[in-house]
């Protein structure tokens, strides 16, 4: 009889999780400016929306992938008043440079770096297990497949800004691959540019997952779902659900031209059963959307095999 109970509790209570947690759509805001530098974060596309608890975030091999006989990815500094060192209008702060491996599993292995030099001071402590480790500026993911085959980095996150980079798996014939857009998960707020602070990170192994505390007090839990040549995908949820003063995601990247561009184009869908819409990313100022692809269709001489990145399924808590 206590068993039962106890079934039933489980089952009312998931019940209820379920009931309260409803499908949303999310505005999508177009802050981005014009550039010659193809070395040069100018996109800035901000999603908002009050009441978001989940989200998924997918990074997609872009459609003309089997079209390209090899990757173009050497950066390209003709356009920039910068060679690739620091930025001209970056603070600098220093650090002693360091490597850590954090976890060597079957499926995963993930590596911090300390760099040399970094734009912001934060030391945002990484705890995996009984082990916690301070001043990391760049956390790196690798998947580990089957087969002689070397692991493949497919996520990296900076604590320090915040910042997210995914990317599929690479074929073969690719190598590594290259990422190309990158996002923010949490509060952003503007901070010279669009940053998320990030007070601490723990980390899981099995199944992945990164759980976010931020300085403002809210969580995240980032979950590595998938990490396959079709997809590297994260189930993000929010805990409280955010509130929707401040974007709760933006999507960073780079547009010179159509064809010199991490992210030229905008697909979208603005309920679950209307057609998706496709527009130039210089068309789109604000949309309404249940499921936003940020990519490309014509194949860029920049980082060309780098990923399309998609925010969908939405959900927001029920009123």
């Amino acid at each position: 009889m206590v068993c039962g109970r106890a079934l039933f509790l489980l089952f009312l209570s998931v019940a209820m999780a379920q009931a309260v947690a409803v499908p949303a759509s999310v505005t999508v805001s177009n802050h981005s400016r014009s550039t010659a530098c193809a070395e040069e974060d100018n996109v800035s596309l901000h999603l908002q929306a009050p009441g978001i608890t989940r989200l998924r975030v997918e990074a997609l091999p872009p459609p003309y992938l089997d079209q390209i006989e090899r990757d173009i990815t050497a950066p390209d500094f003709s356009g920039c008043h910068f060679d690739g060192r620091t930025h001209p209008t970056d603070p600098v702060y220093r650090f002693r440079e360091g490597r850590v491996v954090l976890h060597d599993g079957p499926r995963w292995r993930i590596v911090g770096l300390t760099l040399p030099t970094f734009w912001r001071p934060q030391r945002v402590p990484v705890r995996i297990g009984q082990r916690t480790v301070r001043g990391i500026h760049l956390l790196q993911v690798f998947a580990k497949t089957r087969g002689t085959a070397p692991p493949r980095e497919v996520l990296v996150l900076y604590p320090a800004d915040g910042y997210w980079r995914i990317k599929p798996v690479p074929a073969p014939r690719l190598g590594d691959g290259v990422y190309g857009s990158s996002f923010l998960l949490g509060p952003v707020v503007d901070e010279g540019r669009p940053v998320v602070n990030i007070a601490s990170i723990r980390i899981a192994t099995q199944p992945l997952v990164l759980h976010l505390r931020f300085a403002d007090g809210g969580q995240a839990r980032v979950a590595v779902e998938e990490a396959s040549p079709a997809r590297t995908a994260l189930d993000v949820s929010f805990s409280p659900a955010v509130d929707g003063a401040a974007p709760f995601a933006t999507l960073r990247s780079m547009h010179v031209a159509p064809d010199n561009a991490d992210v030229s184009e905008i697909t979208w869908r603005q309920e679950a059963d209307t057609a998706l819409q496709t527009k130039p990313l210089d068309a789109v100022r604000r949309i309404e959307a249940t499921d936003v692809r940020f990519g490309r269709s014509v194949p860029s001489r920049h980082n060309s095999s780098a990923p399309d990145i998609r925010f969908h399924d939405f959900e927001a808590a029920g009123r």
